[in-house]
């Protein structure tokens, strides 16, 4: 039998090293935040850690909002996203369970988080989690890597957006969501696609009749499958590689 310690599950690997736990909020195993953390680590890691849960098309906080918490994802799927002021939308992110948000270079959060699925999250006040940092390095380190993840997605969000074709702009896209989910051990050629035709347009900087014309495009060269407006299958995961660096 397995014992359990404040939302703390004894694993095998915890017979072992008793003192290294599992949280028992998610399954996201290393991927979790408080990954690796010791019994003792996790007492206190609890004493500012909150849950809450969205349903689909939910605003979780809005550009320009006061910052108060940072999130990780531990279920389901969320869009962020910046508004001109003649309402032109450009999506930024698309963010999968393990993935961190809200963080802000100043009091305030630079865009607006939008729940694509019933999502679950961690939460942790910002202010409470920085006073953390010192008795919890390990905490410090692990957002300073999700910081250096999101900018490393900006990056190729701007090659994205300033120098692929519609047709390399799809390829990329694909690439991109079924690498994500093999990261989460998902390798499965079909996955679904929890954002529209339209969320799709507003991150690859297109139109949805060009999104649309160019998954068709790809489906007829036998590269992927539409079995639904929700799902798509990677039938030629290399060319579709190939497309996406441009060649």
């Amino acid at each position: 039998m397995r014992g359990t310690v404040l939302g703390v599950v004894a694993t095998e690997r915890d017979r072992v090293d008793p003192g290294i736990v599992s949280c028992t909020h998610c399954d996201l195993g290393s991927m979790a935040f408080c990954a690796g953390l010791s019994t003792q680590q996790f007492r206190r890691f609890m004493s500012v850690l909150g849950q809450s849960s969205f349903a689909p098309a939910t605003t979780i906080f809005r550009e320009g909002d006061p910052q108060q918490y940072l999130y990780t994802i531990t279920a389901g799927s969320v869009k962020l996203y910046k508004l001109l002021s003649d309402g032109r939308r450009q999506i930024t992110s698309f963010l999968f369970p393990g993935d961190f948000f809200g963080m802000s270079i100043d009091d305030n959060y630079a865009y607006t988080a939008e729940s694509l699925t019933t999502v679950v999250v961690c939460r942790f006040p910002q202010r409470k989690l920085e006073h953390l940092f010192d008795e919890l390095p390990v905490l410090e380190k692990k957002l300073l890597g999700a910081t250096t993840q999101e900018l490393a997605a900006a990056q190729e969000q701007m090659l994205l957006l300033g120098r692929k074709t519609a047709r390399e702009k799809l390829a990329s896209f694909l690439v991109m969501l079924r690498r994500r989910l093999s990261e989460r051990g998902d390798g499965q050629a079909l996955f679904f696609l929890p954002m529209s035709r339209s969320d799709i347009a507003d991150f690859l900087g297109l139109t949805i009749e060009t999104v649309s014309r160019t998954l068709t495009g790809l489906r007829r060269e036998g590269l992927i499958a539409l079995p639904d407006v929700n799902h798509v299958a990677i039938m030629r995961f290399d060319e579709l590689v190939r497309i996406s660096d441009g060649a």
